[in-house]
């Protein structure tokens, strides 16, 4: 990396820890499959009670999001970085090592009260390192984001077979664990003094920054929920529609990784499009693809399930591309951390509740239809909620902020 800018070692690294976040809330998704066939006698035998083993981990991954961007004006956002890979790292490992259901969730609340840090703190960072080029920057987090979500149930399941359960949690841990130690040796990173080019932020309208900061929480409060169940539910849905013999986990987990990286070239394309268009026109078409998809995924069976779930999965995605660069548009630097906290958090909870949503949905029909339905239903807020975003053209070119014209409500609203 020593060729390298300091602007572009410090994506670099942010990055990876965004594909560590998403990696390691998804290890148990698939890892359940094997627990439940390989440790039987100590987890039990019925995938949704020991799912929901992971609804303490996303609660605190949730929770522990509000306080990261004071603790980050306090100590540094370098130590706080430092602090999730190696915190991340011991719990994944340490999950591996449980000796019964106890000792798992503990081992994914600690996981998880880690990976927490990564959300308000790394993504402030890419922010202010994409300089004016924020969408960009934003969109290949994204892609890194959804490369861990993608890669979870792959090499989940190929852990798991080959090497048993327990594998699949420490060898991530332990590669979390070396790419911190890289991060330690980077200094504190610094936009101005790495050169990166980027325009003073405008001074916008407060009734404007209310709207868009209500849309944007109320946005983060159910795509929480629709990502995190989602992704959880993914391979479990391969496994009925498309794999039902136990013995292919290892074909689970590819079907699962093949619709999830359409999210990835998604969240790439979208985020080259944000440079150029307002938020609102890329967002609404993603949000309109969710609730005809889902509900069409509560009754689809065979390999149509491959495609739709691809195409919900980049609606998915890509809205999540739009929702970070929201706050990027919208909410002054000095000021974002604090407002990413606050949205992750919001975000976050709602997300806490996949967990429980998808088990208990499913022990209670013994499918995944009815869960698809309700997520449907909560795709139909997040539409309402797109629809009211801002949609202002002073977004690509912030000097006209200051325009008398943008101190009124905007017709394009």
């Amino acid at each position: 990396m020593a060729l390298m800018t300091p602007a572009t070692r410090q994506i670099c690294l942010i990055n990876a820890a965004h594909l560590f976040t998403h990696y390691g809330l998804l290890i148990l998704a698939t890892a359940v499959l094997a627990m439940v066939q390989q440790d039987g006698e100590i987890f039990g035998t019925a995938y949704g009670p020991v799912l929901a083993l992971g609804t303490a981990m996303f609660v605190i991954y949730g929770l522990g999001a509000l306080p990261m961007g004071w603790f980050a004006a306090k100590i540094g956002r370098k130590a706080m970085m430092t602090l999730f890979f190696f915190g991340a790292g011991v719990g994944m490992a340490s999950a591996g090592f449980a000796t019964g259901p106890l000792g798992l969730a503990i081992g994914l609340v600690v996981m998880g009260g880690f990976l927490a840090i990564y959300h308000p703190i790394g993504t402030a960072i890419i922010a202010e390192a994409g300089g004016d080029r924020v969408g960009r920057a934003m969109g290949i987090n994204g892609v890194f984001g959804n490369l861990g979500v993608a890669l979870a149930p792959v090499v989940t399941a190929f852990l798991a077979v080959q090497f048993g359960w327990r594998y699949a949690f420490i060898v991530p841990g332990l590669f979390c664990i070396a790419v911190g130690l890289i991060y330690l040796r980077e200094p504190a990173f610094d936009a101005k003094k790495a050169g990166v080019q980027t325009r003073p932020f405008p001074k916008i309208p407060p009734h404007v920054v209310r709207q868009a900061v209500v849309s944007l929480l109320s946005i983060g409060a159910v795509s929480g929920l629709v990502f995190n169940a989602f992704t959880l539910l993914l391979p479990k849905l391969m496994e009925e529609r498309l794999a039902g013999n136990p013995d292919l986990l290892p074909v689970v987990g590819m079907l699962a990784f093949l619709a999830t990286i359409c999210g990835g070239v998604t969240q790439f394309t979208v985020g080259q499009m944000i440079d150029r268009k307002t938020l609102k026109s890329v967002f609404m078409p993603l949000t309109l693809v969710l609730v005809p998809g889902l509900l069409a995924l509560s009754f689809l069976d065979g390999w149509i399930v491959l495609p739709v779930s691809a195409l919900v999965a980049s609606a998915i995605f890509g809205q999540v591309t739009v929702n970070e660069t929201m706050t990027a548009r919208y909410i002054a630097p000095e000021m974002r951390a604090k407002i990413y906290s606050i949205r992750f958090t919001v975000g976050f909870m709602g997300a806490a509740l996949a967990s429980p949503i998808v088990g208990l949905l499913h022990e209670a029909t013994g499918n995944l239809a009815l869960v698809m339905v309700v997520l449907a239903a909560f795709a139909m807020v997040m539409l309402v909620c797109a629809i009211w975003f801002p949609n202002r053209p002073e977004e690509l070119k912030p000097e006209l902020w200051s325009a008398p014209a943008a101190a009124a409500p905007a017709a394009a609203e």
